[in-house]
């Protein structure tokens, strides 16, 4: 009986570790097709005209520098073999980002977070594996078989205890299937934080340097002002002008020293949001190039292949959710099927301490069952449509990811050449008022004008610098969302 009980157990071994799991395929199916819009479509032809001829008649050095701008620098997506960070060429911003990814208490919970997952991804691997224990008890009894007296008896009992459930129809390994999809899905949670974590930083340093330059053009407007100030105080006492004209400057004068006292207080909370990200105290932080020299830097491709946005850590993340919601309908189709499992038994057992691991003490248990679900009520049923609709759900939430990728990577796109654009066009703006400011200025010094034009060149001025700045710091946040659009790197996937 012995042996037949366990020739038995070994052919169900062996068909439990040949056998079909249940249910779907944990494959996810391609999502819609991926596609990008060209970039000479961005531009209406009217104002594509425009543009170019700024780019061509401007003159001195500026005009070189922006010739540089207007240039596309188009770089190979297969042999980009530099971190992307060194596309913006800034050593004080890429030292920023491994203090950063060193150090921020969101990414280490993340970090901790895959641990986790990894834990349970081996607490549901070792359900397929036999559960050995041991036990021991020691009791004392009495019994009473009908009018015969009570019998005492005391009963020391020591065994190794086996327990094992034969995954013939694949449940067990759709568990573990489900968890280890559940692991790679938070692997991708941890890489998408990495991701947000240097788009986040390099945002935060961005705007930190907008800040810098604009506080530097208001101190700079203010000197100006003061400047003008002084000699218009001097033309009032010689009777040249009114007191009038001695008060517009005055007013003039106050209002880049509050936009000195904004920016500044501005920058100050940019650096404590910076350090935060840092993972240190606020305080202050290095400077690297300013803006003007980072976006001559910049070499970004002008389109991407669609294929690298499925390598998006939330594409795949959706992707691997959506592998264990099927893996989790195999499991639930699995539990409506019977279980074949093995138990058993073997030990010692004597009335007392005494020759406990003596040849008589020896005891055992050989057990071969089968548990069949008859009736649950609707329950195993009803669990299984539940899965299955989870697995619609999580359907549903790939499919939509990838919509979401083509629309931030188009935006990025879109953001780069048009912001592009209107930096030609406001770079242009700012060295005419320049020009014009200096002429306005000669003309008042002169009395040929009235405070009027200097007071408009001088506002015209300095809202143009303050825009061209802000535009700057545009173009390369596009490239900061191009970067995290496209999942944290420009390489095609292989």
């Amino acid at each position: 009986m012995r042996s037949g009980l366990g020739g038995l157990a070994v052919v169900l071994a062996v068909l439990a570790a040949n056998g079909c799991a249940m249910g779907p395929s944990t494959r996810a199916r391609e999502p819609v097709p991926v596609a990008v819009r060209p970039a000479d479509s961005l531009t209406a032809p009217a104002a594509r005209s425009f543009l170019d001829s700024l780019a061509v008649v401007r003159g001195g050095e500026r005009r070189d520098s922006l010739s540089k701008l207007w240039t596309p620098k188009p770089i190979s997506l297969d042999s980009a073999s530099r971190a992307w960070l060194t596309v913006l060429d800034d050593p004080a911003l890429v030292a920023l980002v491994e203090k950063a990814i060193g150090n921020n208490k969101d990414l280490q919970v993340a970090v901790a977070r895959v641990r986790e997952y990894r834990a349970l991804l081996g607490a549901a691997r070792g359900d397929l594996f036999p559960q050995i224990g041991a036990s021991g008890a020691a009791s004392k009894n009495q019994s009473v078989f009908g009018t015969f007296p009570a019998q005492n008896f005391d009963v020391v009992r020591v065994t190794a205890d086996l327990a094992w459930e034969l995954d013939f129809w694949g449940r067990l390994r759709r568990q573990t299937q489900a968890a280890s999809f559940d692991l790679q899905a938070q692997e991708e949670v941890e890489r998408a934080a990495v991701v947000t974590l240097v788009s986040d930083v390099a945002t935060a340093y961005l705007e930190l340097r907008e800040l810098d330059q604009d506080l530097a053009i208001s101190e700079q407007t203010l000197e100006s002002r003061r400047a003008t100030l002084a000699l218009a105080r001097r033309r009032f006492a010689e009777g040249v002008i009114s007191e009038l004209d001695v008060r517009q400057f005055e007013s003039e004068a106050a209002a880049p020293a509050a936009r000195v006292a904004e920016f500044a207080r501005q920058r100050a909370e940019k650096e404590h949001r910076l350090s935060v990200l840092l993972g240190q105290a606020p305080g202050p932080l290095p400077r690297g190039r300013p803006l003007e020299e980072a976006v001559q830097a910049v070499a970004v491709p002008d389109s991407i292949p669609g294929e690298l946005l499925l390598q998006r850590p939330d594409v795949r993340r959706a992707e691997r959710d959506l592998s264990a919601a099927l893996a989790r309908v195999g499991l639930a189709l699995g539990n409506r099927l019977p279980r074949v499992a093995i138990t058993g038994q073997y030990g010692r057992q004597r009335s007392d301490f005494h020759d406990l691991f003596g040849q008589s003490a020896e005891v055992y248990v050989a057990q071969l069952g089968i548990s069949v679900p008859l009736f649950t009520g609707g329950r195993l049923l009803n669990q299984q449509r539940a899965a299955n609709a989870r697995a619609d759900q999580a359907r549903l939430r790939y499919e939509q990811s990838v919509l979401t990728a083509l629309q931030e990577a188009d935006d990025a796109l879109v953001g780069l050449r048009l912001t592009r654009d209107q930096l030609v066009a406001q770079a242009t703006q700012v060295q005419a008022l320049r020009r014009a400011l200096d002429l306005a200025q000669r003309r008042y010094e002169n009395g040929v004008s009235s405070y009027l034009e200097v007071l408009d060149a001088q506002r015209g001025l300095f809202s143009a610098q303050l825009g061209l700045v802000q535009t700057e710091r545009q173009y390369l946040g596009s490239t900061v969302r191009l970067y995290k659009a496209v999942g944290g790197s420009w390489r095609s996937p292989r």
